[in-house]
């Protein structure tokens, strides 16, 4: 994978650090599917959902009722119909599809509200016993979260572990204690760190569990085309890979690239050749090392990209 990446100007310890960061990238960073241009129109009015288990993000539309920002409502999701919160209106969906969007069936009434409730209570006593039973099959795995649908009888355990788990007495056990459908679903521990929160380095909530779940799969060109330093304690989370914000910055960072220079063109200014060393999309700042020994800091701004070439005005 090395060949992949243009080493000249990056330093050594950060080359040593490429193998390491190799293992934090996302499996299918490279193998995800381009989401569309944009040139789609989805439909009015959008709302942007969150599932208060999970904190997996939905996108919903609903053409009759009133619906407005904290409301409960019911939707079909992968798990089942279930409760989700209404987060606020959607201007700019994140990492969907069209078919990706989902219609409300219904506000939430005042007894559903009282059923959530219930359930949570009921979901800390499913939550020891799955941990008594894990004990009991001496079986490797960590238990995430527990939840009852509310419109189906089902309860559902997120749970992570290193390897595969052969957990079929596990759910025989389970089924005899709580006479309904049981279903297992191991994550990962993006998944897992979307669901628990948390802070990230940066002092904010994990962008997974308080931006969005969308993002694309994050890789070592999202951090290289950002400027970062390619040192896995400084690119990677809580989690152990590497920061979802990369995912989620990286668009800005290529569109600001577009209208500065290079690193390491060379230009003609007062009399003097220069070599761009460092460009910062974010103050948008162009240091250039002359051959004569200065070094210039020079505001995006004051430089023009004409007949193919960079000048400063």
């Amino acid at each position: 994978m090395h060949s992949e990446f243009e080493t000249t100007g990056i330093p050594d310890d950060d080359l040593e650090n490429l193998e390491e960061l190799e293992q934090l990238e996302d499996l299918e960073a490279e193998a995800a599917e381009p989401l569309p241009s944009g040139n789609f129109v989805f439909p009015e009015p959008l709302y942007y959902l969150k599932l208060d288990y999970s904190s997996e993000g939905l996108y919903a539309t609903h053409n009759t009722l009133e619906i407005a920002k904290g409301d409960h409502v019911f939707v079909q999701t992968r798990y089942g119909k279930d409760i989700a919160c209404v987060m606020g209106k959607a201007r700019a969906p994140i990492g969907i599809r069209p078919d990706d969007v989902i219609t409300i069936e219904r506000k939430a009434t005042e007894q559903d509200l009282s059923r959530v409730k219930e359930n949570r209570e009921k979901e800390t006593i499913a939550f020891k016993s799955f941990k008594e039973k894990v004990l009991q099959h001496k079986l490797d795995m960590k238990l995430i979260a527990a939840h009852y649908l509310l419109d189906e009888p089902k309860i559902l355990f997120f749970f992570s572990a290193e390897n595969r788990v052969d957990f079929r007495d596990l759910v025989k056990d389970l089924v005899a204690i709580f006479k309904m459908r049981i279903e297992l679903r191991q994550i990962g521990v993006r998944d897992e760190s979307r669901i628990t929160g948390g802070l990230g380095v940066c002092g904010r909530p994990y962008c997974c569990h308080a931006v969005t779940d969308k993002l694309r799969p994050v890789s070592i060109r999202m951090a290289k085309d950002q400027n970062l330093s390619l040192n896995s304690m400084k690119i990677s989370g809580q989690c152990g890979r590497l920061l979802c914000c990369l995912a989620y910055e990286h668009d800005w960072y290529c569109d600001a690239r577009k209208t500065l220079p290079n690193e390491g063109i060379s230009l003609r200014y007062d009399n003097c050749n220069f070599r761009v060393s460092e460009v910062n999309p974010l103050t948008r700042i162009v240091k250039l090392n002359g051959e004569d020994g200065r070094i210039l800091e020079i505001p995006a701004d004051q430089m023009k990209k004409t007949d193919g070439k960079w000048r400063i005005q």
